[in-house]
């Protein structure tokens, strides 16, 4: 065959082919473009594929340069020359030119990317069955180190693009994988090039790019973060342009296209991150039942970026996640609550106050709109919840409380919060310090205060570290004096000697306030049972009378000043009636230390003010009961002395004495521990000491032996 290509080319045709000059190869090629046309109109097919393979085997295998050049020009003019006809040897011509764009002549590769722009102008359309092989090797020539090959590239490139627009031979199903694969190289003259072609068979009406744009979505977004100004453009208006698209078009998978959006929302990238989180916003806006399956996954999403450093990004976010919120979907239909419910859980744990927040909402959302399903899922998410009421932020701990309240409607659920709480308690001072009261007074807003106090009350009235149990007493004590949410709570103890119900709530705290000796006297006060309040503070010890309960006391005597004691402060005004109120505010009198004490000037300066003037009515020993008329409507003396004496106070008061008498012997107990403990270090130290010192002292007064001394 070669034979027959030398016969019908003439050899100084050939010689002027390989040669180094550009002119007499192109004046060569211009001789074989009419050769090849001469025996094209005669049909003689069979020599022109000889001329082909003449060109192909003896040029552009060459190890010569300038004949590789020659055989690229040549292969060209053969096209051309053979025009209409040039398809039937297509098979022939393209191949050798691909292998060439590989060439390490960067002129060779230039000449390569010269002959194919000929090739492709020539046969158009028939070009397409060489798509896959010629994008691929654009591809690479589009970061080609030759800055000529390059912009030789880029001309076969808009040409191709011109003849793919016009074909309706182009398969897009073949494309995909091609672009799939390269989509994420990081060459940015490669980006350039693919986002090129993205655009390009965008707008072409009849291929369907939308429909595989799951394949090279990361691809595009992974661009949105390239150094260079001008492919970030790119790939956002291309971004752009095809979310315009979603929005228009019936037929979408967003379920793909979601968990790629997923992934991007967590990018280090700010743009990417925005860019992501209004897709996904729209995407829940359009997706509807479609996005069902990936509410979890786009929540996980979502949350972080609420508590995002830039604002366009939050304010996104925020939108997207009520949006997603507002959806009730159907657990039968395959809505995930345990996976939502895991995404919560897992944000409880961020550092952003923010997205804690919206977690907690989440929480409480899904225990209102699907309590049997989110009860279902406690075990696995209670003590999160539960930890969370340590979280630093109050508002927070104030939705933890709300999620806590709502699941506390059953009682054993109440039960294990209320003990978790005084457990807490127990293990964080500072928290009950800094953080109690803010979490008692919201309980007792959203589960009502008497069921939380006879609660907390039940649980402290075993509690076995007595320590502990006093403290917690005082500070509900406190809050209990102090907190307008209480105050029901309080006007319900002033009824405690004529209404059952008060006496009920009397009997039920005083178990556990008798921890603490002012809180039972305080609890006295506001109960109004001013008699036994004598008689607890007759009962206390020399032991009992400590700094501690000094202080409590200050504290008492400056909130019998406040607004919540006022009716006692009235009462003052008819001592004869209040003979037992006296005696127990002079008591209290008695055992504050006179020098450098202000609740001692106080509580004096209070008493002199009391009316003494008339005969102080001796009612106390006449009619034990004299105190409860102030609080009666009715004056029903005998109902009044049958309220009282359902209480039984002796016992009471034994009860009060039983309590502090274990408080006596704990504090006992620990001061011989650490007396115990302190004789044990000293015995150390001593014993420690005199080992040295024996050993030191060994060696300097021991007798020398009588080897030494020379005796035999």
């Amino acid at each position: 065959m070669a034979a027959d290509a030398l016969s019908i080319i003439p050899g100084a045709v050939l010689r002027n082919l390989s040669d180094k000059l550009y002119e007499k190869r192109k004046n060569a090629a211009l001789e074989i473009e009419g050769i090849v046309k001469q025996l094209a109109t005669s049909g003689e097919h069979d020599k022109i594929s000889a001329v082909i393979a003449l060109l192909t085997n003896d040029f552009t295998m060459s190890p010569q340069a300038n004949h590789r050049k020659g055989g690229l020009i040549g292969l060209a003019a053969v096209t051309v020359g053979l025009t209409s006809e040039a398809a039937q040897h297509l098979e022939q011509i393209v191949p050798p030119v691909l292998t060439s764009f590989l060439d390490q002549d960067s002129r060779v590769r230039y000449y390569a990317c010269e002959a194919l722009y000929n090739i492709a102008k020539v046969v158009r359309g028939d070009f397409i069955i060489y798509f896959n092989k010629i994008f691929d090797a654009l591809c690479k020539l589009s970061a080609d180190s030759d800055a000529n090959v390059q912009s030789a590239a880029h001309l076969l490139d808009r040409l191709v693009k011109d003849i793919v627009t016009e074909s309706d031979q182009f398969s897009i199903e073949e494309f995909i994988p091609l672009l799939r694969e390269r989509m994420n190289v990081l060459n940015p003259y490669v980006r350039q090039f693919l986002v090129g072609w993205i655009t390009v068979l965008d707008s072409v009406p009849d291929i369907d790019m939308l429909g595989f744009l799951p394949d090279f979505l990361d691809g595009l977004f992974n661009m949105l973060s390239d150094s260079s100004h001008e492919i970030r453009q790119q790939a956002d208006a291309a971004l752009s342009e095809f979310l315009q698209e979603i929005k228009n078009s019936p037929n979408v998978d967003y379920g793909r296209m979601a968990e790629i959006l997923v992934r991007r929302a967590g990018s280090s990238d700010e743009f990417t991150r925005l860019t992501s989180i209004t897709w996904i916003n729209e995407f829940v806006k359009l997706g509807g039942e479609q996005l069902v399956p990936y509410y979890a996954d786009i929540l996980g999403a979502i949350l972080p970026c609420i508590s995002d450093q830039e604002e366009k990004i939050r304010v996104v976010a925020r939108e997207t996640n009520e949006e997603l919120r507002a959806i009730k979907a159907d657990p039968t239909e395959g809505f995930d609550i345990g996976a939502i419910l895991s995404i919560a859980k897992r944000e409880l744990n961020s550092e952003h106050e923010a997205t804690r927040i919206e977690s907690l909402h989440w929480f409480s959302t899904l225990l209102v709109r699907y309590r049997a399903e989110f009860l279902a899922y406690l075990n696995d998410i209670f003590d999160p919840l539960l930890n969370a009421l340590s979280d630093p932020s109050d508002a927070v701990v104030l939705l933890v409380l709300e999620v806590h309240a709502r699941i506390a409607e059953e009682s054993h659920h109440f039960h294990h919060l209320v003990s978790y709480l005084i457990h807490t308690f127990h293990n964080n001072h500072v928290l009950l310090e800094k953080r109690g009261a803010l979490i008692v007074r919201r309980l007792c807003i959203l589960l009502g205060a008497e069921k939380v106090y006879r609660e907390f009350s039940t649980i402290l009235e075993t509690e076995g570290d007595l320590e502990f149990a006093s403290t917690m007493v005082q500070a509900l004590n406190l809050i209990l004096l102090t907190s307008t949410e209480l105050a029901e709570l309080r006007s319900l103890l002033k009824k405690t000697l004529v209404d059952s119900c008060g006496k009920d709530l009397f009997q039920s705290l005083y178990a556990s306030w008798c921890h603490s000796p002012m809180a039972t006297i305080s609890l006295c006060l506001l109960a109004q049972a001013y008699n036994h309040a004598i008689s607890v503070i007759q009962s206390l010890g020399e032991e009992d009378i400590n700094v501690k309960f000094l202080v409590q006391l200050d504290k008492l005597i400056r909130l019998l000043e406040t607004p919540v004691f006022a009716y006692l402060r009235l009462q003052l005004l008819e001592p004869g009636k209040h003979t037992w109120l006296l005696k127990t505010l002079y008591g209290l009198l008695m055992l504050l230390p006179q020098q450098q004490s202000a609740a001692f000037k106080i509580l004096r300066t209070r008493l002199k003010t009391v009316p003494f003037s008339e005969n102080l009515k001796r009612t106390s020993s006449t009619n034990p009961y004299s105190q409860i008329l102030q609080v009666t409507e009715d004056g029903n003396r005998n109902q009044d002395t049958q309220s009282y004496n359902a209480i039984n106070f002796p016992s009471r008061l034994h009860q009060f004495e039983s309590m502090q008498q274990q408080h006596r012997v704990h504090l006992k107990n620990q001061l011989q521990s650490q007396k115990s403990a302190s004789a044990i270090v000293l015995s150390q130290e001593i014993q420690r000491y005199e080992e040295a010192h024996s050993s030191s002292t060994s060696e300097i007064g021991r007798p020398p032996s009588r080897t030494s001394r020379g005796i035999s």
